[in-house]
C-alpha cells in the first residue's frame, strides 16, 4: 500500500534530513562538523571563491560553530577523505569501502577517465612518491606544452588518474592545492578495505541517500552514477517488500523513505530561521529535484554569458519558512572586508515581507562575519529595489551604503 504525504510534509522531511535550519548540536564544534558530513554523506568541494568556498559554506549552514580549519583537521585526523561523489567531495572515512567500486571501474577501464592514461608516467610517479613521500603536481617538472581540456600538464593528469583509481589519496592540501600520497600510507589501519558486493553497494546508495535527503526516487539516487539504476531499482523493491523502506505518494509522484526518518515529521521545524545557501549545497545540487519538491527553478549563472544572466554571476538561494523564497547575488571583497549585494530577487508569491526582512538582516550579520566582512554595500538597481519592501531596504541600509 502506498501512503500519501502532503508537499509540506515532504519539504519538512527533506529539510530535517538535510539539517536545515540547524539545531543545537552536542559535543565539540569539530564533532558537529563531522556529524554533518556523515549525515549528508558528502560535501562538494568547489574552487569558486566569490564568497567563502562551497564546502565551508555548506558545513557552516549546518553547524553555526563551524570553522574553516575543521575540514583540514578532519582530513589529517583521517575522519574524512577526498574523493568523488557526483563531483569532487569530502566523504566520511567510515564509508571508504563504498568508494572502491568506482575506483576499480577506473582502474579496469570499465569507466573512462576524462584524461587518457599514461601508464609509464603513472608508474614513474608512484615510484617517486614511494621513495620521496607526499608530492604535489608542481613537484613534477614539465617544460613542454600543457595538454587536455583544462590545459594541465601530463604529470597532473597522471596524478589524477592514480587518484581516481585509488592508488593515491590526498592526506592534506597546501594553499588549496592537492598533496598526493600512496593510499596505504593514508588509510587508517582499522579501515575496512574489502570491496562491497553489488547488493551491499546498492543498499549503501539507497540508505545513505534516504538518510541524507528524507525521501527520494531511484533516478535521484543514481544521479551522475553510471550503470547503477537497475540494481538500485531491484534493491528498492527488495527493501520495500521486507519493510526496510516505505513508499509514499507526494503530489502525484512516488517516493521512498526510511521508516525511521518519518519520526522527523513530529519534530518542529525552525521556520523563522533564514539560511543563505551555496549554489552547490546538498539540498540544491539536483535542480529537477528542487523544482519538484520546492517549486524553485534555479540555475547557477557563473557559467552563463553575462548578457544572458537573469539573477547574477553567483546568486545564492535563500531558505526561510520551510521554502526557497529568494536569491541574492553577492561577493565578498576581502581587501576592503565588504560584502557587496548586487541583486536580491524575491519569489513572487512571498507575502510576509516584514518577517522575511527581519530574518534576512539577522542572518546577514552572521553571514558577513563568516565571510570576514565588516561592511555591507548594496548595489541593487532601482528597478529591482522597487520590488523590495521598505522594511528590508531600511534594515539593509542600516548595515552600510547603497
Amino acid at each position: 500500500m502506498t501512503e500519501t504525504l502532503s508537499l509540506q510534509q515532504a519539504r519538512k522531511l527533506v529539510l530535517h534530513a538535510q539539517l536545515l535550519p540547524p539545531t543545537a548540536a552536542r559535543g565539540s564544534a569539530i564533532d558537529a562538523s563531522l556529524a554533518a558530513i556523515e549525515q549528508l554523506a558528502y560535501v562538494q568541494i568547489d574552487t569558486i571563491s566569490v564568497i567563502q568556498r562551497a564546502h565551508h559554506h555548506t558545513l557552516w549552514n549546518r553547524n553555526p560553530r563551524y570553522q574553516v580549519e575543521h575540514l583540514d583537521r578532519l582530513v589529517k585526523d583521517k575522519k574524512v577523505f577526498e574523493y568523488w561523489s557526483h563531483a569532487a567531495a569530502y566523504l566520511p572515512m567510515r564509508d571508504y569501502r563504498f568508494s572502491l567500486p568506482r575506483k576499480h571501474a577506473f582502474a579496469s577501464g570499465q569507466q573512462k577517465h576524462w584524461y587518457n592514461k599514461n601508464t609509464q608516467l603513472m608508474d614513474a610517479i608512484l615510484k617517486r612518491i614511494s621513495e620521496e613521500g607526499p608530492l604535489m603536481a608542481k613537484d613534477f617538472e614539465h617544460h613542454g606544452k600543457k595538454t587536455g581540456d583544462w590545459a594541465s600538464k601530463p604529470a597532473k593528469q597522471a596524478l589524477e588518474c592514480l587518484f581516481m583509481q585509488g592508488d593515491l589519496m590526498v592526506p592534506y592540501r597546501q594553499n588549496f592545492h592537492k598533496v598526493y600520497q600512496l593510499t596505504e600510507r593514508v588509510l587508517p589501519t582499522t579501515i575496512n578495505t574489502s570491496v562491497p558486493s553489488q547488493e551491499e553497494h546498492s543498499r549503501f546508495l539507497v540508505t545513505s541517500y534516504l538518510r541524507a535527503n528524507g525521501l527520494g526516487q531511484a533516478s535521484e539516487m543514481v544521479y551522475l552514477l553510471k550503470n547503477n539504476k537497475k540494481a538500485i531499482e531491484s534493491t528498492l523493491n527488495e527493501m520495500l517488500n521486507s519493510g526496510e523502506v516505505d513508499r509514499f505518494n507526494v503530489n502525484g509522484h512516488h517516493y521512498f523513505a526510511l521508516p525511521a526518518s518519518l519520526t522527523l515529521l513530529s519534530k518542529p521545524l525552525a521556520r523563522s530561521k533564514l539560511k543563505i545557501l551555496s549554489p552547490f549545497d546538498n539540498l540544491l545540487i539536483q535542480r529537477k529535484r528542487m523544482q519538484k519538491r520546492f517549486d524553485f527553478d534555479y540555475l547557477i549563472e557563473c557559467y552563463v554569458p553575462k548578457a544572458k544572466r537573469q539573477y547574477g554571476y553567483f546568486s545564492l538561494p535563500i531558505l526561510w519558512d520551510g521554502r526557497l523564497v529568494a536569491r541574492m547575488d553577492c561577493k565578498a571583497q576581502r581587501s576592503s572586508q565588504t560584502l557587496h549585494i548586487f541583486n536580491l530577487v524575491l519569489e513572487p508569491w512571498l507575502k510576509r515581507l516584514d518577517a522575511f526582512s527581519l530574518a534576512l538582516v539577522k542572518e546577514l550579520a552572521m553571514f558577513m562575519r563568516f565571510n570576514q566582512c565588516t561592511a555591507l554595500h548594496l548595489s541593487i538597481s532601482q528597478a529591482n529595489a522597487k520590488h523590495l519592501n521598505t522594511t528590508l531596504i531600511s534594515q539593509l541600509t542600516a548595515f552600510g551604503t547603497i
